[in-house]
């Protein structure tokens, strides 16, 4: 428990600060970065799934009148660990999937290095690979981290012994993240010191990963990124394309190297949500109530790097069960290594989930609401700890309220207008709340000007704006005598901006520079003194369940001849502690729940096995939603205050939107068609043939 702090600024509606420079296009992103003379990189990456290199000839390329220098294993920086198979590029002549970095082209114009580029012959040696997620695979096992599973009571004997029992198989595709700036490095070395400008969600943490990797104290790195155009989890973690053009640069000592990862390059390099399959096996009374709660989850990953989709998560606490066996495992292929995607686990794992409790309550002749409300849980099934504020029913109910939730007839496919069949669906949602401890911030008073540093990033999320918001509030000053700087490893350490823990963490780190400040110079500070302050962990973190909960309502329409699916409306309400800013809040739920819908709808990425390659690698042909694809959305939150989440009582946002969303929409399409799909993304087509 702790004391809330006052409000003044914090909860009003303030307009990102951001937004002028960012329209007028005078905010830095990382490629526009002003440096002298650079250089242009453009990759070489592998053609097959699986082999090695057995020769590259790069003497055309070399030739070209423009060209500097090309990059390969026989003369890039030798790394001094090579233990991550991802960011352990250009070392050896092995091959771990198709994509992979096999050198770089440099040049004066970016033109000239990707004309050079398909002029080096790489000669590749393959090897027979394997590309294809299936869930009985017999390459299938536990993650390295171990599988974490629970099993306490009786399944089979539960399942046996239930009225009503639900056993069906869900599955979730590769999902990439596509930010609208793709990611981008420039790395210059001037002697030992190297210098990165680049496209990240945590400055601070790409230096520790990439710093004893190239063999240099964190102190000779300096990573810059003010300004982000989204990342949604992709530059959460450092990839390849920040080592390549550091490894690069480090050939031409004193001189920039400039690179953006094409689009198509994106969906090998910088990270995906991987495949999953979920089989979930419930028992069940006949009023509902469950009492065997059985999910086997398999997630697809790389040889090349582990990175399991925990799609178990959001199953070990929403609902009870006195008999549970819930099991996560991994599949290791020989493609591209996935990553983070926002709301990892809970997002896959939310819609088997949601569904399959759509379908209980069908089972049941129970509404869908009704039955979640008789299986809310009174303590955390996971760890038996109380939660901290668990209003998943008060969503459900305000959301059935503002959604018109009483007029809908249970019956599917009872609602028609001209060829369209009408449907309504709702799914609950849930994610982790919690903060990283770690972060500290510096505040330093000049001419009445409190400029408080902090190492954050902000990806579009409203960061400049909410942070100094908290810091007016903590110094009880006017928000205008508020200078922020972020996104810079010169300022103080700050953890990665993912999780939704991002503005927590922080937060606390401005208000324990904020108290320090006061303690030490008072209300009339001098010129020039300023303080360090530093996120503790949070106590009550070890006492409570901490989650955020919301409850997501969709109405859809279908072509009854064509099986085209059309979204008329998505509403969500969410219960996510005190809204710090509800412009930017407002926004950070919208897109996540626009996320959800591309989920539902849209998103696939199309693995051919043969060839271990994401056919449809851009926008043309892999599907995000636009405006024209969704009428009305709407997002809206309890008013409330969590005094277990810090002094701030609120909780992250950035990711709960999308959790949920996907499952709603496939709820309301059954409800609409009576077909049941359990494989997203729903099509037409899916529809149409049942």
């Amino acid at each position: 428990m702790s004391d809330l702090l006052r409000a003044s600024s914090i909860g009003t509606p303030r307009v990102r600060l951001d937004g002028p420079d960012k329209v007028r296009g005078l905010a830095p992103y990382a490629y526009e970065h002003p440096v002298e003379d650079p250089l242009h990189l453009f990759p070489l990456c592998s053609t097959i799934a699986l082999g090695r290199v057995t020769a590259i000839d790069a003497t055309a390329a070399l030739a070209l009148d423009g060209v500097v220098r090309v990059i390969t294993r026989e003369n890039a920086l030798r790394l001094a660990d090579t233990e991550d198979g991802e960011l352990a590029i250009l070392q050896d002549d092995r091959i771990g999937f198709r994509g992979q970095y096999l050198g770089a082209v440099l040049a004066d114009t970016p033109e000239t290095a990707r004309h050079a580029a398909d002029l080096v012959v790489v000669t590749a040696e393959a090897a027979p690979h394997d590309a294809d997620f299936r869930h009985d695979h017999p390459a299938v096992r536990e993650p390295e981290g171990g599988g974490d599973d629970i099993d306490t009571g009786d399944l089979e004997a539960a399942l046996a012994a239930a009225e009503i029992v639900v056993d069906q198989r869900y599955s979730t595709p590769l999902e990439h993240n596509n930010p609208m700036e793709p990611h981008t490095t420039i790395a210059r070395w001037d002697g030992e010191q190297l210098t990165l400008w680049t496209s990240t969600q945590g400055v601070h943490p790409a230096r520790q990963t990439l710093a004893p990797m190239l063999g240099i104290d964190p102190e000779q790195l300096r990573i810059i990124s003010p300004h982000v155009g989204g990342g949604f989890g992709s530059k959460g973690l450092p990839h390849a394309d920040m080592m390549l053009t550091a490894l690069a640069a480090h050939a031409v000592p004193g001189r920039a190297v400039k690179h953006a990862v094409t689009r198509q390059h994106m969906f090998a390099l910088t990270g995906y949500r991987p495949a999953t399959s979920q089989r979930f096996r419930i028992g069940a009374r006949a009023d509902g109530t469950i009492t065997a709660f059985g999910l086997e989850a398999v997630s697809s990953s790389s040889r090349t790097k582990e990175f399991p989709e925990v799609a178990i998560k959001p199953s070990r606490q929403m609902y009870a069960g006195e008999h549970r066996r819930i099991t996560q495992r991994v599949l290791p292929l020989d493609i591209a290594v996935p990553s983070w995607m926002r709301a990892p686990g809970e997002a896959p794992g939310m819609v088997g989930l949601e569904i399959m409790m759509d379908e209980l309550a069908e089972a049941c002749g129970l509404d869908p609401i009704e039955l979640r409300v008789r299986n809310e849980p009174e303590r955390d099934p996971d760890t038996g700890m109380p939660f901290n504020r668990r209003r998943l029913i008060d969503c459900l109910h305000e959301g059935a309220a503002r959604f018109g939730w009483a007029q809908r007839d249970p019956r599917p496919r009872a609602r028609r207008e001209g060829g369209w069949l009408i449907g309504t669906g709702v799914a609950s949602a849930t994610y982790p709340a919690s903060r990283q401890p770690g972060s500290k911030a510096r505040i330093r008073h000049e001419a009445g000007v409190y400029e408080v540093g902090i190492g954050a990033a902000d990806l579009g999320t409203g960061t400049w704006t909410a942070l100094t918001q908290v810091a007016a509030d903590a110094l009880e000053v006017d928000p205008d005598r508020i200078a922020l700087r972020i996104g810079d490893t010169a300022l103080p350490n700050a953890t990665v901006a993912g999780g939704s823990t991002g503005l927590a963490s922080w937060s606390a780190a401005v208000l324990a520079a904020a108290d320090a400040f006061r303690r030490e110079h008072g209300t009339a500070p001098p010129d020039g003194v300023e303080a360090i302050g530093e996120a503790a962990e949070n106590p009550a973190e070890k006492q409570f369940a901490m989650h955020s909960y919301g409850a997501q309502f969709a109405q859809v329409r279908v072509q009854e001849q064509t099986g085209e699916i059309r979204l008329d409306r998505m509403l969500g309400v969410f219960s996510v502690g005190r809204i710090i800013n509800p412009r930017t809040a407002r926004s950070q739920l919208l897109g996540g729940m626009t996320m959800g819908v591309g989920m539902a709808l849209q998103e696939k990425g199309e693995l051919d096995p043969r060839f271990g390659h994401v056919v449809n690698h851009d926008l043309a042909e892999y599907h995000v939603p636009v405006n024209a694809d969704i009428r009305s959305l709407e997002a809206h939150w309890l008013d409330e205050e969590d005094p277990q989440a810090g002094p701030l009582g609120a909780r992250g946002i950035g990711e709960i939107g999308t959790v949920g969303a996907a499952a709603a929409i496939a709820n309301a399409i059954h409800h609409a068609t009576g077909a049941r799909v359990r494989d997203l993304p729903v099509f037409g087509s899916h529809l149409l043939a049942r």
